[in-house]
């Protein structure tokens, strides 16, 4: 429905219930207005039909009569004639009308030319006394033309139009009524839900936590399927404020730590005059503080990034050099440690996003280099479209109590809580596999752990 352009925005302002009860209304109305026009229209084309026929029954038998010179027949109850010559004088005629001719100048020259003239005398509304339908042509009697008029009362007819328009405007103006009602009811039942919803939106809004809707179960339509909707959407924001408020303690935490270190280490230095091999060594304590700082920082805005885009731009890349290029800044690490860095790698393009997936594998053995022993090795293969990077390292492995946290941001086993690290890498390969589709999943295999990265390719 098309409303013109200065009702538009008064009619967006108005309720819900409001906006479809009028909807309803008009368009009922309409509706209504359609049908009562076609019942209307079909009875006075019936009525009028039947009139037409009497008129022209009761024409031609007065025609018979004026050519015959006899005797004008009576016709139907009230009805009238008249018998005019070619110049308009009134011949004979009924007593009703006597000399008044029923015709104008017009019509009388039209007849005279050889012309049917039909036409309504008095209207359907309003009342109006001797309403008429008459009829007129000329016939010729005895070589002299005369205008024959017929006329018929549409008192019958009219009486019965008006009863119909009467009957048709009370029952349309009760089903509109009940239409409207209808709507009314039903637009407020369909709504209720909306509003229970609203109100528990606006008690969440206040603060309240744990909030969830009251979906009734037995049931599947939009606004039930909206209230599921809502109370995922709840769950997800009370998980998104819970995870915020363990990542806003576990960060001021892991903050304040190297912030700390650094304080006592520049007060140690300047309670008193320091040699310049002691301020030296102060200086590297603190450049290490500051590394720990930006890195924990870098990891954190990774993160940030990826979680809240949730987006990635697959290209395609080479595998093997994309693995050789996040494993080769830790093979000196590894040499200096006497430790064996080793890469099996499939030579494939993959369609992967190279600038979150080479940080990730970078992190998986930067993790296995800290806290494995032994060898260190990196397999990359591609099977059936899917992408698996699985990292592994001769250490202790993982506590099995750890394990089910071991993605988790800033956990750490108890073990490595004062070794390097920030307890961001395996949550940042979390994320980039979660990016992608994938996932990524942490074990103890044979002698040490295990890290592997399934990603669709």
């Amino acid at each position: 429905m098309t409303l013109p352009g200065r009702l538009l925005p008064w009619f967006r302002r108005l309720p819900v219930v409001t906006r479809l009860v009028l909807a309803v209304a008009i368009t009922m109305s309409l509706v209504l207005t359609g049908a009562a026009g076609f019942v209307y229209w079909r009875v006075k084309t019936a009525l009028d039909q039947q009139l037409d026929d009497d008129l022209t029954t009761y024409q031609r038998s007065l025609d018979h009569a004026v050519r015959n010179r006899a005797q004008l027949p009576p016709g139907p109850r009230g009805s009238l004639q008249q018998v005019l010559d070619a110049h308009g004088r009134v011949l004979d005629s009924s007593d009703a009308v006597r000399h008044q001719i029923l015709l104008t100048p017009d019509e009388l020259d039209s007849v005279a030319r050889g012309a049917t003239v039909r036409h309504d005398v008095g209207s359907l509304l309003p009342i109006t006394s001797d309403t008429l339908r008459l009829q007129a042509h000329h016939v010729m009697a005895g070589g002299r033309r005369r205008i024959v008029i017929a006329a018929v009362r549409r008192g019958h007819r009219d009486e019965a139009l008006r009863e119909l328009l009467a009957q048709l405007a009370t029952a349309s103006g009760l089903t509109l009524i009940a239409a409207s009602y209808v709507g009314y009811r039903t637009a407020r039942a369909a709504l209720r839900p909306v509003e229970r919803y609203r109100s528990g939106a606006a008690t969440l809004a206040d603060g309240t936590q744990n909030l969830r809707l009251d979906v009734p179960t037995d049931r599947d339509d939009e606004i039930t399927r909206l209230g599921h909707t809502l109370n995922h959407m709840l769950d997800r924001l009370q998980a998104s404020a819970d995870r915020e408020r363990r990542f806003v303690a576990d960060a001021s935490h892991e903050l304040r730590t190297p912030l700390t270190l650094m304080r006592a280490e520049l007060d140690v230095a300047l309670h008193r005059p320091r040699s310049t091999g002691e301020l030296t060594e102060t200086l590297r304590s603190v450049d290490a503080e500051v590394q720990r700082l930006i890195d924990l920082s870098n990891a954190l805005l990774g993160l940030e990034e990826l979680g809240s885009t949730g987006h990635v731009t697959r290209a395609p890349a080479g595998l093997a050099d994309l693995i050789d290029a996040a494993v080769t800044p830790h093979r000196r690490t590894a040499e200096r440690a006497g430790r064996d860095l080793t890469v099996d790698s499939t030579d494939v393009v993959v369609d992967i996003d190279s600038r979150w997936l080479r940080p990730a594998v970078s992190n998986l053995v930067d993790n296995a280099m800290r806290h494995g022993h032994g060898s260190v090795r990196v397999e990359a293969t591609v099977h059936e479209g899917v992408l698996s990077v699985c990292v592994t390292d001769e250490g202790p492995g993982f506590p099995p109590e750890f394990l089910p946290r071991v993605f988790d941001r800033f956990a750490r086993a108890e073990a490595s809580r004062t070794s390097d690290g920030s307890g961001l890498g395996l949550a940042f390969v979390h994320a980039v596999a979660t990016a992608h589709g994938g996932t990524a999943h942490a074990d103890n295999a044979g002698h040490g752990a295990a890290v592997t990265l399934r990603l669709p390719c």
